[in-house]
């Protein structure tokens, strides 16, 4: 899952995206409105930690751009406690939830698995490849029903090529979805990650599922 956070407090900032990464998300960060204006529209985020007083371009103003340019991604909004008014704004611009300052970080991370989970509805939440099973509510793996544990990078890998499958994914695609901006293109941790996988996944099995497409990237077999 990759999370977007919007914030002009340095300090807030660093601690929020601390937390998250802690749980496993991949997160960008912006400090004012425009940037996180352009990190929204290029890149299809999970969910989007937004706060409404930023410079260059306020947080109301970010949502509403959004939501002009068809972006449904869910947004979060941090608020001063006595900004009513800027909350019923933010509601009726399309956020999802708001959450007021200051703020529990075990609350933020609640509410943001809440809209996660909301998001999924009509998804699918268990994802079967022939004897392969991800379950996204239980958040567990198994093959030939045996329990297989993964780290969240792992995790993330995997559930994002079995959303896939049958679909060649690049490296590039892969670490857009999984890594956030701080990853370099020419990092091989893209096919580092894929062998932790294949040891896990595929090692033992005659099957193996995991497939390299030479010259473009990876792909999962499109079998149930």
């Amino acid at each position: 899952m990759r999370i977007l956070v919007v914030e002009d407090q340095s300090s807030l900032l660093k601690s929020i995206a601390r937390r998250l990464q802690e749980d496993g998300y991949s997160v960008d960060t912006a400090k004012d409105g425009r940037e996180g204006l352009d990190f929204a529209l290029a890149v299809e985020y999970d969910c989007i930690v937004l706060d409404i007083m930023l410079p260059a371009i306020d947080g109301l103003t970010v949502l509403r751009r959004l939501r002009e340019n068809n972006v449904t991604t869910p947004v979060l909004f941090l608020t001063a406690k006595d900004a009513v008014e800027d909350r019923v704004k933010g509601l009726d611009l399309g956020a999802d939830d708001y959450l007021i300052k200051p703020f529990s970080f075990d609350e933020l991370l609640a509410r943001i698995r809440a809209l996660l989970r909301r998001r999924s509805i009509g998804r699918e939440t268990v994802i079967k490849i022939k004897d392969l099973i991800l379950d996204t509510n239980a958040h567990t793996v198994t093959r030939g029903g045996r329990f297989i544990e993964l780290t969240a990078k792992e995790y993330a890998v995997l559930e994002y090529l079995m959303r896939n499958r049958g679909r060649v994914l690049t490296r590039t695609q892969i670490a857009d979805h999984v890594w956030n901006y701080d990853f370099e293109g020419n990092s091989n941790i893209v096919d580092v990650y894929i062998r932790y996988l294949r040891r896990k996944i595929d090692d033992g099995f005659e099957d193996k599922l995991i497939q390299t497409v030479r010259g473009s990237g990876y792909m999962m077999r499109d079998e149930s």
